[in-house]
């Protein structure tokens, strides 16, 4: 038998060598336009120990340096490893895993819960499991990007109204084809710090046969005592009424969870995409949360200390007080906001920095986020800091 010759490599033109060469040249183009436009962004690793003072983190009760959730989370890695080995419907889902999902039920009064790896995916997974052809989206304007996104991946029709306006949104129910509704808000705008009237949603939603998802990320630990937005408005337990929570704000750890009727949990478990294919949370994370979530449940006063700090924060900074951690301070445009960011660091100070996409254009901002156990030396010296600024 005669060896197989060797078929020669195929040519390639030049012109096809200078296309590839000019594969990413929209990439320097695109770059080159957000940064006329202040919008690049650029990563600053951050050492362990920092003479900063943190104001932007959201971190509300300031529980990631808590030795009690530290311990906790070093206890975790020490019994169940550093990993969850698998997704959580096949090694995934440990006995701390349900004593999360039990104790995390227990502090927002749901009558269930569903822990996921983040709480970015258990937004996607509560909206897409629940939605779907058959199924009507009304999506806040300034709802989080997670929301978002599970909106876009829902297989609805999403009507998307301006941030609020519960009249647009009960014409767009009650003129729906669909069989099926979902409300979709934040609890807590991320950006304005604002609180949505959950009441008021609630009331459209039943009387309008729609099913209401709440993002409570930003009230959580903030809110009622610390129990969340949801529960100060008295609708935790409501069974037309989803609640979604991170474990990464108040809770000083990472993740997320689904809290809701049992029928709701168990749908989720059968059809939520990113709970069935994602590795379950980390146990490190899942031990840490859980002694957060218990600190809350036994000193709710954290609650009140850092609104009160929050309300200090804005009147250094000569805006309203809001109804959580968030303190906006509304620049306008996105470079504006990017120096003053800077000016503020060199200063020692660290502030978030918000700007188009995460805000509208025309509205970047500094987002200073308060903390429970910010002293009053630290207050002092970001009056200070923005005096100084105020004054050039």
């Amino acid at each position: 038998m005669q060896p197989r010759a060797e078929m020669p490599a195929p040519s390639v033109s030049e012109d096809a060598k200078v296309s590839d060469l000019n594969q990413l040249d929209w990439l320097a183009r695109t770059a080159s336009a957000r940064r006329a436009a202040g919008l690049r962004r650029q990563l600053r690793p951050r050492p362990a120990v920092s003479a900063l003072l943190d104001l932007a983190s959201n971190d509300y009760l300031g529980l990631s340096r808590d030795s009690r959730v530290i311990d906790a989370a070093a206890q975790a890695l020490r019994v169940w490893g550093s990993g969850s080995t698998g997704s959580r419907l096949v090694t995934g889902t440990t006995e701390l895993h349900a004593e999360l999902e039990v104790t995390l039920a227990e502090l927002v009064g749901a009558p269930a819960a569903l822990v996921f790896s983040s709480g970015y995916l258990a937004n996607i997974g509560a909206i897409t499991a629940l939605a779907g052809p058959d199924c009507l989206v009304v999506s806040d304007t300034g709802n989080h990007a997670s929301l978002v996104d599970g909106c876009r991946l829902a297989k609805s029709r999403v009507v998307v109204i301006p941030h609020g306006e519960l009249t647009l949104a009960e014409q767009a129910l009650t003129g729906r084809p669909e069989a099926r509704a979902l409300i979709v808000i934040d609890a807590i705008n991320s950006a304005d710090g604002d609180l949505s009237p959950l009441r008021r949603w609630h009331e459209l939603a039943r009387r309008c046969g729609a099913l209401l998802v709440i993002d409570d990320a930003h009230g959580v630990g903030v809110r009622g005592n610390g129990r969340g937005a949801v529960a100060e408005a008295g609708l935790a337990g409501e069974p037309d009424v989803v609640t979604t929570v991170t474990l990464s704000k108040s809770l000083a750890a990472q993740g997320g969870a689904v809290l809701a009727a049992p029928a709701v949990i168990e749908h989720l478990i059968d059809t939520a995409r990113t709970f069935i294919f994602d590795t379950g949370l980390n146990p490190a994370a899942a031990g840490a949360a859980l002694a957060a979530a218990r600190i809350i449940l036994r000193e709710p006063e954290l609650a009140n200390d850092v609104l009160a700090r929050a309300a200090e924060l804005a009147t250094s900074c000569g805006v309203p007080a809001t109804d959580s951690a968030v303190v906006p301070v509304i620049v306008g445009e996105a470079e504006h906001a990017y120096q003053l960011a800077m000016a503020l660091r060199d200063k020692g100070i660290l502030v978030g920095c918000f700007r188009p996409p995460s805000v509208p254009s025309g509205t970047a901002r500094l987002r200073i986020t308060a903390r429970a156990t910010l002293t009053d030396a630290e207050l002092r010296r970001f009056r200070q800091a923005m005096a100084e600024l105020s004054a050039l």
